[in-house]
This record gives structure tokens, C-alpha cells and sequence, in this order.
């Protein structure tokens, strides 16, 4: 069944808002205007060992009107759905960029704002890759198919506590522009997630375990095995918590590392996803986790990383968190490199990045996450790619006579140029002569990105490749959050310090 734009999103006046703000906007002189009208609705439902522990629903509907004026940006959002009310936030919008053009013309002039050229798409509807809107699935079955989950979890031998989380988004947009571009857009994206708790009662000590299905734009099919075998890792979990309770701490020391992608995405995530974003890379955004040490004089010189390395930038990817029909901007869905065989050969644009540096085209990566923000360059699905023809993880393993193999997601920290990191990890297992050898506890691996990813000797092939990601990535000030996907296979790492956590915290 085609999937299909909701009808109370389309049943809003969103033609009419928009010739109104557009037609004001030109009649006032602008090089440059957009609209946008979105409706979000969001929602989170929490159990607590098996029980319903809270829910919360929100949906904000709002449009935004951005020009570009006398070389300088204006901004302005509304939520009055008359055209009276989008011509006037039109006319404040240009109010603000007359200002700016005058606070800047004091303070000494400041550099005008040029957007790069993008082809006018005309009238385009796009929605993302789902079967069923979870909006539409009842409650109680949302809930009664979190607790069958709990349940199965709380039945494991040494399983004391189960929290269990789904958070549903669906995204309508409404764009349109003064060169001609007219989408309607919608996307739909769930994060379900439970977490198990192991307790010692004689020591009061406690361990957790958390699945590692990751967040995915998908629907409802998700929970119910399209994706992701949900019968397989809640029978494992049990057994897995018990073995990480008892397991030995881990030896520090340089070692080598197979990591796993549900692991390795988030290093992807600080490590790369944010040191290409090109206004990072420039200075400009600076406030909310720093710039890059991945500055553009370095382009296509940078050596980031092994010969085997290639990462993307993906705007396209099926299921893909970040994956859009167009940006925010207008700007079509793309994929390119920003790494190629070790070498940084390109960055994530928005239309003023890409014409202030000298590209041809924005990336398209300009993304606001309410109509009350205005858009920001933000990160597209950046994934390292598998060998073709390359190795399972089995054989990646096999190629270490004495390291780790790394599982899921854990804590992270990295320094403000995206350099200096450290990373943790949910399941730890020691390899011993090719072979999984049993759990370790108190992991975490250390590097620079480049000595990082330059000591990476080889990546699995497709049958290893996984896309991970989280629903909430922040940036700016006031704070905007983006979800964002990031895929990679299994790969194998040589000489990386591992630090044994318990003893960096003195216990």
C-alpha cells in the first residue's frame, strides 16, 4: 500500500500561507525568501518491569519565513494560519535582516550572505521508507507488546529490573521558495529500547545490559520483527548480564580491537560526523561541542585515516534517520564522499557553506527541528562503507591472537576540536588466539582520530554492515536536536590503548 502525506497536515492552508509570505517578501525587495510549515508530532510510552511507568505526546505546528536581504539573513516564525498572518511574518522577517545589514554596516561591515545555486524542483511530495505510521497503532497494543518484551527479560535468572522505552516522531513539512522549489514532505522514525538490571544482594552491586536495535526510520513493523530480530536478542540478554556481572576486569594496555557496528557508530558519530560539517570546519559554529581540527585548508591532503577508510555523507540511504526528499533549503537528497582511501576529500554543506567556500551545490544538509528555529547545517547519514568482498566479524576475530572484541553503544567523551577521545562499551569479550575467549568488564579505548582510524587494518564486508544512530543530536545555541543514522560494518584495529575505567577512577 503507497504511503501517503497525512490529510489533517494536508488539509492545512499551506499553498495560500505561502504565496501570501512569498508574494510580501518579494514585494519588499528580497534576493532570497523561504517558507516552511511543519507539523511534529512526537511521543514517548515507559515501562517499568512490565507495568506502564508514564507516556507523553506533543505536537507543535508553526511555519517560519527566512530571507535574505542586503546581503544579511532575517528571520521569522509564526503559528496565526491566515495569510494576513504569514505576510506579516514575511514583513518581520525582512525587518530583521534590514537590522542586520545596519548592525553590521556599524560594526564595520560583515561578510554578505550568498547562497550556493540549486536547480528549481518545482512542485515534489516525498515520504520516508515505512509500512505503519505508529500513530496509528493503539496505545494499549504499543503497550502490551512492551510488556510481553519486559516479561521475557524479567523471566532470565539474575534479571532484577526492565525499562522499557518507545519514542515515535512523525514529521510533516511544507516548503516553498521565491526560485520555484514546492515540497510536501513527511517522515516517520521510532526508537524502542529495553534495558535489563542485574542486582547482587549481598554486595548491592549492579550491572545493566540495553538492546541493541538501534533507532531507525521506520514504523511500527520495527517492534513486530521487520529489521530486527527482537526474539533472538531478548532469549540472549539474560545470559549475557549474568556473564557481564561476573566477568574479569580487563588488563590496560595497547591492544588490538575488533569493534562491532553497534559500537562503532558512535565513534563514527564524534569522530567524523561532526569534524566534516563544514561550518565546524570554518569556525562558525563553535559554541555547542566546538570546531574541527578537520580544517579546510587540509582538504584532500588530511591523511584521517587507513587506506581502507571511506565514509559518506547520505541524504538518500533507505531508513536513514537523516534521510530526506529535500532539505530545508531546498535542496535535494544527495550522497558523496567526505573520505576517500584515508583521505578527507569533502565536508557537509549547507547553501551558504558550500558558495562561501567555492562549491557548486549545498549537500543539502540544512535541517531546523521546529518552525520555531531557524535552519542550521546539519549532519547528513555518515557511514564508513564495508569491503565489497571483505570478512565476517568471525574472521575478523581470527585474524587477533590476543585483543577485544567490542559490542553496543556505551559512554564517550571527546575533546573540542573532535580530537582527544575515549569510548566505552556494553558487552566486552577478550580474544585469545582468534577466538572469543569471555566477557571483560571496566573497557574503554583511547586515541586521536587520526591515530584512531590510521590504525584501522580492515573492515567486513556487507553481511557485517549495521545502521546505527541516535534521535537526538544537538548543536547551536538555543539548542537544536537532529536524528541521524550512521552505518558501518565490523573492523579491525591494531595497537589502540585500552583503559581499565575502574582504575582510572581510583576504585
Amino acid at each position: 500500500m503507497p504511503r501517503t502525506i497525512d490529510e489533517a497536515f494536508l488539509a492545512l492552508p499551506l499553498r495560500q500561507l505561502a504565496d501570501a509570505a512569498l508574494a510580501r517578501a518579494r514585494a519588499l525587495g528580497v534576493e532570497h525568501a523561504d517558507f516552511r510549515l511543519e507539523s511534529i508530532r512526537s511521543a514517548r510510552w515507559s515501562l517499568r518491569d512490565a507495568r506502564p511507568a508514564g507516556s507523553e505526546s506533543d505536537t507543535t505546528t508553526g511555519y517560519a519565513v527566512r530571507v535574505v536581504l542586503g546581503g544579511a539573513w532575517g528571520f521569522a516564525a509564526g503559528d496565526e494560519l491566515t495569510m494576513n498572518g504569514a505576510a506579516r511574518v514575511a514583513g518581520q522577517a525582512v525587518a530583521m535582516a534590514r537590522l542586520s545589514a545596519r548592525v553590521g554596516a556599524a560594526a564595520g561591515g560583515t561578510e554578505p550572505v550568498e547562497l550556493a545555486d540549486e536547480p528549481a524542483h518545482g512542485e515534489r511530495t516525498w515520504v520516508s521508507a515505512y509500512e505503519t505510521d505508529p500513530f496509528d497503532v493503539p496505545d494499549a497494543e504499543k503497550i502490551e507488546l512492551l510488556a510481553d518484551y519486559s516479561s521475557r527479560l524479567l523471566a532470565g535468572a539474575g534479571v532484577s529490573h526492565v525499562d522499557a522505552e518507545l519514542w515515535a516522531v512523525r514529521e510533516n513539512k511544507f516548503y516553498a521558495d521565491t526560485a520555484g522549489t514546492v515540497t510536501t514532505q513527511q517522515r516517520v522514525r521510532v526508537a524502542p529500547s529495553l534495558t535489563a538490571t542485574s542486582v547482587d544482594p549481598a554486595s548491592g552491586r549492579f550491572d545493566q545490559l540495553r538492546t541493541l536495535a538501534p533507532p531507525v526510520g521506520r514504523g511500527w513493523e520495527y517492534l513486530t520483527g521487520t529489521g530486527w530480530d527482537w526474539d533472538d536478542e531478548l532469549a540472549r540478554m539474560p545470559e549475557l548480564l549474568a556473564e557481564k556481572m561476573t566477568a574479569p576486569s580487563v588488563t590496560p594496555g595497547p591492544q588490538d580491537l575488533v569493534i562491532d557496528p553497534s559500537n562503532l557508530w558512535l565513534t563514527i558519530h564524534e569522530s567524523i560526523g561532526h569534524a566534516t560539517e563544514l561550518d565546524r570546519a570554518l569556525g562558525f559554529e563553535a559554541a555547542y561541542a566546538g570546531t574541527s581540527f578537520a580544517t579546510f585548508d587540509q582538504l584532500n591532503t588530511l591523511r584521517y585515516g587507513s587506506d581502507v577508510m571511506r565514509v559518506t555523507g547520505d541524504r538518500t540511504v533507505e531508513h536513514g534517520l537523516a534521510t530526506i526528499g529535500y532539505d530545508d533549503e531546498g535542496v535535494a537528497g544527495q550522497h558523496w564522499d567526505l573520505v576517500r582511501d584515508g583521505v578527507l576529500v569533502g565536508y557537509q554543506t549547507d547553501r551558504r557553506m558550500a558558495r562561501r567556500q567555492g562549491f557548486d551545490r549545498s549537500t543539502g544538509c540544512a535541517f531546523a527541528d521546529s518552525p520555531g528555529h531557524v535552519p542550521l547545517q546539519r549532519m547528513a547519514n555518515v557511514s564508513l562503507q564495508p569491503d565489497p568482498v571483505g570478512p565476517d566479524t568471525a574472521e575478523l576475530i581470527s585474524r587477533v591472537a590476543n585483543g577485544v572484541y567490542l559490542v553496543g553503544d556505551g559512554s564517550w567523551s571527546i575533546d573540542m576540536q573532535r580530537y582527544n577521545f575515549q569510548f566505552t562499551e556494553q558487552l566486552a569479550y577478550r580474544i585469545k588466539d582468534g577466538k572469543l575467549a569471555g566477557q571483560l568488564r571496566d573497557v574503554a579505548y583511547q586515541g586521536t582520530t587520526t591515530s584512531f582510524w590510521g590504525s584501522m587494518e580492515a573492515v567486513g564486508g556487507p553481511g557485517t554492515y549495521v545502521l546505527g544512530g541516535t534521535f537526538r543530536c544537538g548543536k547551536a545555541q538555543p539548542g537544536q536536536a537532529a536524528a541521524v543514522s550512521h552505518g558501518c560494518p565490523s573492523a579491525l584495529f591494531r595497537n589502540v590503548n585500552v583503559l581499565n575505567t575502574t582504575q582510572e577512577a581510583g576504585r
